[in-house]
């Protein structure tokens, strides 16, 4: 893979060492000349491109779906994975406590705990969550299990496909905003029943892009808690006296006139990593991820990732400083985007960051110390 020729469609590279993907991924070209070109023949023509624009979102929602091995009626489109939560917890409340974790981004938990379900949290070892660990809080009154593929505090990766090999009876629900477009993800052979995931992250396409899935007997065992009149069949009709739901379940779930610009941008997105492949892009996260947390190490910077496992590694990795927000200034007047944590940075290696960024951060970091 040329990956200085994949640097060219990030801007940002050219003035930034952009080392923040887990806060907000920059617009991958592609990206944004599909919403570009959305809003110009808005622009010129009104909605006169109306059932094209139609026709272009279900062209997405076929992609999205072999994005993560699932089918197209599985795949509702969202504006942020908050939307997507919602749309997971309507489709399973009442199912049984929660078995969450003490690292999960609060997305994932308070939104169970609004609606009144109780939430068993399994407490990490070393900033990590294994099966067994997930095992020992799973009982007759646990239905659900929600959690990350990857953490957002200390970028630990779960063992997803051992999640579903123990979750017996249980829905195994996952937050994948900080794994999609950086991991592969299968949701048949990781056995996931839900899934939701932003655009704006690790997906490269910008905010207001995200989509969610939900297993086809999940949808036939519920009806949707919100709808609007697109969630109908023969929409145009206006019925006002009768509901005749989708036949493609996940759909009905979208609220009003598409947010087509964002769809758009979505799908191009996930078109361009898949022309360059999921592996290729996954196995580049790693490798850059290797290289910065070994040059850390070389120069005495202490890493609070979760290392012990390769299978741990992601794209983010926390590095341990004294006074984090000063830091974060630092690195900003060097041109290079961290994110400041209570404990430190946080540093997000991407498939189009470089070990020449890496460097800079590196050196930068020495120079402050």
């Amino acid at each position: 893979m040329d990956w200085e020729s994949v640097r060219r469609e990030f801007p940002v590279t050219e003035r930034l060492a952009y080392l923040n993907s887990a806060a907000a991924g920059p617009v991958a070209r592609p990206a944004q000349v599909a919403a570009t070109d959305f809003y110009h023949e808005m622009m010129e023509e009104g909605d006169a491109r109306w059932d094209e624009w139609l026709e272009r979102r279900e062209i997405v929602r076929r992609r999205v779906a072999e994005f993560i091995n699932a089918e197209p009626d599985e795949i509702a489109f969202t504006t942020n994975s908050s939307q997507g939560m919602n749309l997971i917890v309507d489709a399973l409340v009442g199912r049984g406590e929660i078995v969450s974790s003490d690292l999960e981004f609060p997305v994932s938990t308070i939104t169970w705990l609004h609606r009144g379900a109780r939430v068993n949290f399994v407490e990490s070892t070393e900033g990590e969550i294994h099966g067994e660990d997930v095992r020992r809080v799973m009982n007759e009154r646990t239905g659900v299990i929600c959690l990350s593929h990857v953490q957002f505090s200390n970028g630990f990766r779960m063992d997803v496909e051992e999640l579903g090999s123990i979750k017996k009876d249980h829905a195994l629900v996952i937050n994948a905003s900080q794994s999609a477009g950086a991991f592969e993800i299968d949701v048949k052979r990781m056995g996931i029943d839900a899934l939701c995931a932003t655009g704006h992250k690790w997906m490269v396409a910008g905010y207001g892009s995200g989509f969610v899935y939900l297993n086809r007997r999940l949808l036939d065992e519920t009806r949707p808690r919100t709808i609007s009149w697109m969630s109908v069949e023969e929409p145009f009709e206006m019925r006002n006296r009768e509901i005749y739901l989708r036949a493609d379940a996940a759909a009905r779930s979208e609220i009003g006139c598409p947010h087509f610009a964002g769809i758009f941008a979505l799908g191009a997105s996930v078109d361009y990593m898949m022309t360059l492949g999921m592996k290729s892009i996954e196995e580049r996260v790693l490798y850059l991820n290797h290289y910065l947390t070994r040059r850390l190490d070389e120069e005495g910077w202490r890493v609070l990732s979760p290392l012990r496992q390769e299978s741990f590694r992601s794209g983010e990795t926390l590095v341990a400083v004294n006074q984090p927000k000063r830091t974060v200034e630092h690195l900003t007047t060097h041109g290079i985007a961290v994110t400041e944590k209570p404990q430190g940075i946080r540093v997000s290696t991407h498939f189009f960051n470089n070990e020449i960024e890496i460097e800079r951060l590196v050196e930068a970091l020495n120079e402050m110390r």
